[in-house]
């Protein structure tokens, strides 16, 4: 949905905008709701449209995440900014050096389509939303206005405008942007997609192969970034990492209750959460090393002897297969038991993973 930026000081203008804004918060909380219904309606059904009843479960799977992932909050607001572009993008944060971006997006913690397909609302952390975090009067990107939302319990209640294009930034002066940092912490941790600084834009949206330590004093954000990376690297490598999984550990469970509500208010509810104690208590412990030999295990090139260990017990097939499927029985040939072999193993999974991967092909 396009709508005009603004451009007037006019109250009786500023009161037909903001109308303008409640009404597509509106609509885009219906679509978002139609959204969901479409998924409850697939999940009810998937069964009977599945070919076979491993894809009737992975069906059945996916769908019902779906459904969780499309849960609304009304006390959240749906999306928090929007931006006018007016002509192209830095090619350094577009993934087509051809691309040219124009339009009107708003940004928010999903993405939301009409019956159409078009976008209402565009996720966070799509690479048009990188330049709501950052955008500036200096480097534009080929944003001409950035809009900032401030709300009450859900409600829409004002919008600030920054023209970057005529050089207007408002910075720390921004009243919403303060009154959202500033706003009392209290309860469950929240998200700070709202407010997320540049410098914290780079930490969240680093490449995957980048292992990332933060390090601050109390207050500054740590976990909050931490958090709002593992949200950006699972839009962007869902499948992979939903394959290896996702594990957040904290010192302790008081901790991890603080933080719970945080990645479900992104739409990511399959991350696992757990303390080391409630790791470790999941094997009983019959020795305690002493220092020289845990140092030797804890080095990091015995990641590599594990490997190989583990490497050994994986053996080739010399003959074929026989699988019961209820009443039919299967005979799998050694070609096709060879391929799935050396598919998952160029993956590159962990080994329980790869043995699982070989067992659902």
């Amino acid at each position: 949905m396009t709508l005009a930026a603004h451009t007037s000081n006019n109250p009786a203008d500023l009161d037909e905008e903001l109308a303008s804004e409640r009404a597509h918060l509106e609509s885009s909380r219906a679509a978002l709701r139609r959204m969901r219904e479409r998924a409850q309606a697939l999940f009810a059904t998937g069964d009977k449209v599945a070919g076979d009843s491993y894809t009737a479960e992975q069906l059945g799977r996916h769908m019902a995440r779906r459904v969780k992932e499309l849960a609304d909050d009304p006390t959240t607001p749906l999306f928090f900014g929007r931006l006018n572009f007016g002509g192209t993008a830095d090619r350094r944060h577009s993934d087509d050096a051809d691309d040219e971006v124009v339009g009107v997006y708003h940004v928010g913690r999903r993405h939301v389509t009409d019956e159409l397909g078009e976008p209402m609302v565009i996720d966070w952390r799509a690479p048009v939303s990188r330049s709501f975090y950052r955008a500036s009067a200096r480097d534009p990107q080929g944003v001409t206005v950035r809009r900032r939302f401030g709300f009450s319990t859900g409600v829409l209640t004002s919008f600030e405008d920054e023209h970057l294009d005529r050089g207007e930034e408002l910075g720390t002066a921004s009243r919403i942007l303060t009154a959202e940092i500033e706003r009392p912490r209290v309860g469950p941790m929240r998200d700070i997609v709202a407010t997320i600084q540049p410098e914290q834009d780079e930490l969240v949206r680093a490449d995957l192969a980048d292992s990332i330590c933060v390090q601050g004093a109390p207050g500054t954000g740590k976990t909050a970034v931490g958090l709002h990376r593992a949200a950006y690297l699972l839009y962007l490598h869902r499948e992979r990492l939903n394959r290896s999984g996702v594990l957040i550990v904290g010192p302790n469970r008081a901790f991890l209750s603080y933080i719970a509500a945080v990645l479900p208010a992104l739409g990511e509810v399959e991350v696992e959460q757990s303390t080391v104690e409630d790791l470790v208590a999941r094997v009983p412990v019959r020795a305690v090393d002493d220092v020289v030999t845990a140092t030797l295990k804890h080095d990091v090139r015995m990641a590599e002897v594990l490997r190989r260990a583990l490497e050994i017990h994986i053996g080739e097939p010399t003959e074929p297969i026989m699988v019961s499927d209820g009443s039919f029985r299967w005979r799998i040939g050694l070609e096709p038991l060879h391929r799935v072999l050396e598919e998952t193993r160029r993956e590159g999974l962990p080994y329980a993973v790869g043995r699982e991967r070989v067992r659902a092909r």
